[in-house]
């Protein structure tokens, strides 16, 4: 008897491969990937097929750009000793930081054989990043002087909310509180600022080399050069800020060069300076997408203090953010009923 080799739907073959169904598309659109189709049309991964998108995907997480993959399926050599050497990077960080936190429980051995019981701080402290930064701070008006308290600090960080809900003054107190860290606000767009930026990267050799590369990187992935990507590569890679928070980071950019943005900013590595993001683009906040080491900072319409949300359909606050993700026109729509829910709040004052 024949046995027919089962295929996947797109959304199963996302989930099996650890993606989202959007990033099969992309893979599809270049030309890396072909499903079959079913009897009525519909796409289908077989084994074939399933077997070619997981090496897609293996290269994706080493840091390879779509052209990058393509040219490595095809075994063309070209580009992978930058980005072998950036993976080599992030791989002897992560054993910097396993070799500290291996020192640290061999100090607590040994405080234990001499008597000395770790306190609970100690033990969960094995577990968090060596470089955490924690911080707190009164939430300024539109909210009531509430304290807003961030201890686990992420290497991407979102921060999301509708018009008026407070976002860019949380923003700026992040941006105040946080140690060393500076703001990339939405002047960097303006023609001054550009030049400005331009006349740095004549200026520093260095700063140009950084830009230059991300920028090859970023348009082998679909990104589309401009004054506004070069100005928000510019401050990225300045070296001295400890973190960055950056207003609308979206703001100028096409899609696909919002889409290309946010997966070299995944590739980063760890230990990497933290930013803070204000946005309003599904592209830049694919709420399928989000890792383990990304957070989502919602600021409610009814000024509740803000709070993070879990990328999961029915976690508090999830459909709040899909809504202020959601297109101009949705948003038009909604925002009438989430204004009548603001104003049938109980009032707090007598």
């Amino acid at each position: 008897m024949q046995s027919t080799a089962r295929s996947f739907s797109p959304s199963e073959a996302a989930r099996r491969l650890g993606v989202s169904a959007k990033a099969l598309r992309l893979y599809e659109q270049r030309g890396l990937v072909e499903p079959g189709r079913t009897p009525a049309g519909w796409r289908a991964y077989g084994q074939k097929e399933m077997s070619r998108a997981a090496e897609i995907v293996a290269l994706r997480a080493l840091g390879f750009s779509l052209a990058q993959v393509e040219r490595a399926l095809e075994g063309n050599s070209q580009g992978l000793e930058p980005t072998l050497a950036a993976h080599q990077t992030a791989l002897e960080a992560q054993l910097r930081q396993l070799a500290r936190t291996v020192d640290k429980v061999r100090g607590l051995r040994s405080e234990l054989a001499q008597g000395r019981t770790p306190s609970i701080g100690e033990l969960t402290g094995l577990l968090a990043p060596a470089a955490e930064v924690r911080i707190a701070f009164e939430l300024p008006w539109p909210w009531g002087g509430e304290l807003f308290e961030l201890r686990d600090i992420r290497a991407l960080n979102y921060i999301i909310g509708p018009l008026g809900s407070g976002k860019t003054r949380l923003a700026q107190c992040l941006a105040n509180a946080l140690p060393n860290a500076a703001m990339l606000g939405l002047e960097r767009l303006e023609d001054d600022e550009v030049a400005a930026a331009n006349w740095r990267l004549d200026g520093d050799s260095l700063l140009k080399s950084r830009v230059d590369e991300a920028l090859t990187w970023l348009v082998e992935d679909g990104a589309t050069p401009s004054d506004a990507l070069i100005a928000l590569l510019a401050g990225l890679q300045a070296e001295g800020p400890d973190a960055l928070v950056i207003d609308m980071i979206e703001q100028g950019l096409d899609h696909a060069t919002q889409e290309a943005l946010i997966a070299w900013l995944r590739r980063r590595g760890p230990g990497v300076r933290p930013l803070f993001m204000l946005t309003r683009s599904c592209a830049i906040l694919d709420l399928t997408a989000v890792g383990p080491d990304e957070t989502i900072l919602l600021c409610p319409a009814n000024h509740s203090p803000p709070t993070q949300v879990a990328p999961y359909p029915g976690a508090p606050g999830y459909e709040a953010v899909a809504t202020c993700l959601a297109s101009p026109e949705v948003r038009a729509r909604t925002a009438g009923v989430m204004q009548l829910q603001v104003m049938k709040r109980p009032s707090l004052t007598p």
